[in-house]
């Protein structure tokens, strides 16, 4: 792992510990374009293999899969996230870890989501986790990415709530994030770009990378 996210990564965690019981009651349903990427995402994957949701938060988009007959399991830096996404979807399992920890074994998933959550990676790490990603996955698999579009870093130091934080947001143009998903072997299957869903924010990006059958 890269020395910049090993010493980053014990202030996202603390940072996600201290704003989930806010981000449970102010951060829902994302809006029609969203629920329809995660809506075709499900349909995709549901007869090819189980899904990992690799950064969970408080499991929304699990439960939302979950609900669609996805076999779906969810895991979170945060331990605090994972007590909520427990609580609030008992049926699925997760657990806590660093996505740059995981090791899924070849070919043994449907499917991958890294749903607004992988923005915390730099450059270099994003490419190791998606590498490493498609392997784990079975022909047919997908990777799904939701992140934030733009070019440079955000540093962030209060959010939800006013509630102090210490992390970077990683912007990301779409052409960076779709030739890292061709390098490790999954084509771009779906490119959604979205505008700033408010006047301070960034612009969204969707894109889905698709193992070849």
């Amino acid at each position: 792992m890269h020395d910049e996210m090993v010493s980053d990564l014990d202030a996202v965690r603390a940072s996600y510990d201290a704003v989930a019981d806010n981000y449970v009651d102010m951060v829902g349903d994302p809006g029609p374009w969203q629920r329809v990427a995660l809506e075709a995402f499900a349909e995709q994957v549901r007869d090819v293999g189980p899904v990992l949701d690799a950064g969970c938060g408080p499991g929304w988009v699990a439960g939302l899969l979950h609900e669609r007959g996805v076999d779906v399991s969810g895991v979170d830096l945060s331990p605090r996230m994972v007590e909520h996404a427990r609580r609030r979807h008992p049926s699925i399992p997760f657990d806590v870890a660093s996505v740059t920890d995981l090791r899924p074994a070849a070919a043994s998933l449907g499917g991958v989501l890294g749903w607004w959550s992988w923005f915390h990676l730099p450059r270099g790490v994003l490419r190791e986790v998606i590498g490493t990603m498609a392997v784990s996955l079975r022909p047919g698999g997908r990777l799904l990415i939701a992140t934030h579009c733009g070019n440079g870093e955000l540093r962030r130091a209060r959010c939800y709530g006013d509630v102090p934080v210490d992390w970077t947001t990683h912007l990301y143009q779409p052409e960076d994030v779709a030739a890292m998903l061709t390098d490790a072997g999954l084509p771009v299957a779906a490119d959604i770009r979205l505008p700033p869903a408010h006047p301070a924010g960034s612009p969204a990006l969707i894109m889905c990378g698709d193992k070849p059958r």
